[in-house]
């Protein structure tokens, strides 16, 4: 059954219908085609009139949809062929983070993305999707092992954070986050990565370094999230809509100040509505960009890699 937030409450009055209408045309054999296609329609313009007018905190809310697609559901349709590899080596194996050799459309690629779970005993398993040292570490591994072989690397960043309990701070999640942060940057294949719902803090940054930083079109990317700054400001979490709006967080704003390269378009309605054309576009994407950065040579994609993240943040009056 669909899950419908509140914004999108004015719609599921209309789709009941359309379900019920549908229903009864086929159990009864009558057509009802004409008043079917203009409930569609009416279907559709209500869609766009409520989705090109998105508040920030309405799009943070559709990142974490319960019915979007996570790193597991792009790898299972997006790729021919996927290898999973485990573990850091030091520790154990971190399910927060998933990756492994895949093929995508004949390109053989080392994807890396964050996990979280589709309900309870899968969210505990995956921890909520917020890694631990060795998760980051793990990722290190991998791309590393695609350095050593000549594999371009892909991350899918949807994460609320890096995990901030006492025992990831006691095994070193700060160097962890901030080794990859160094090592990425001197990566000599080509890095491509892809917000695909929640992009929070240092632990979205941790495997966020790359040639090409892109973001899906009802996605955020921040240092913290609209409810703990507002926490934060306000001592409550009351004003996350006032929070988002002077944050700017969301891909249109990354774009315009130049934090990320650009938007990977989603279906009307968001991700969760569709999940295979969502991963078909997100296919297009990877193997494009893929394309584009083969061309360069390795000592040029570092250079840029390094001149773009220097750039960021650096004020001229």
């Amino acid at each position: 059954m669909r899950t419908y937030l509140d914004f999108e409450k004015p719609m599921a009055e209309l789709e009941r219908k359309l379900e019920e209408m549908k229903k009864l045309a086929s159990e009864n054999n009558v057509d009802f085609s004409g008043a079917i296609s203009l409930l569609e329609n009416n279907i559709t313009d209500l869609r766009k009139e409520i989705f090109q007018n998105l508040t920030r905190w309405q799009r943070v809310q559709l990142s974490r949809h319960p019915d979007r697609p996570y790193t597991l559901d792009y790898i299972e349709r997006i790729c021919d062929e996927f290898i999973e590899l485990h573990g850091d080596r030091q520790v154990r194996d971190d399910p927060a983070i998933i990756g492994g050799i895949a093929n995508i459309g004949g390109q053989s690629v080392m994807l890396i993305g964050q996990q979280k779970g589709r309900n309870t005993k899968q969210r505990q398993h995956r921890n909520f999707g917020m890694p631990n040292p060795e998760g980051y570490r793990k990722a290190l591994r991998l791309m590393k092992l695609a350095e050593k072989f000549n594999k371009p690397i892909v991350t899918l960043i949807d994460t609320p954070g890096a995990f901030p309990g006492m025992e990831a701070e006691e095994r070193g999640q700060g160097e962890a986050i901030a080794r990859n942060l160094k090592e990425m940057f001197m990566l000599k294949v080509p890095v491509i990565c892809i917000v695909i719902g929640e992009g929070a803090s240092g632990g979205a940054l941790g495997i966020g370094i790359g040639d090409r930083v892109l973001m899906l079109e009802n996605t955020w990317y921040s240092v913290i999230s609209p409810e703990n700054c507002s926490t934060i400001l306000w001592r409550s979490w009351d004003f996350k809509e006032q929070a988002a709006e002077a944050m700017k967080i969301t891909a249109k704003d990354m774009v315009a100040n130049k934090l990320v390269d650009g938007i990977v378009a989603e279906p009307l309605g968001g991700a969760h509505l569709d999940h295979d054309w969502m991963a078909e576009e997100l296919k297009r994407v990877i193997l494009d960009n893929i394309k584009d950065l083969s061309k360069m040579s390795a000592e040029k994609r570092i250079d840029q890699r390094i001149d773009k993240f220097s750039a960021m943040g650096v004020v001229v009056e």
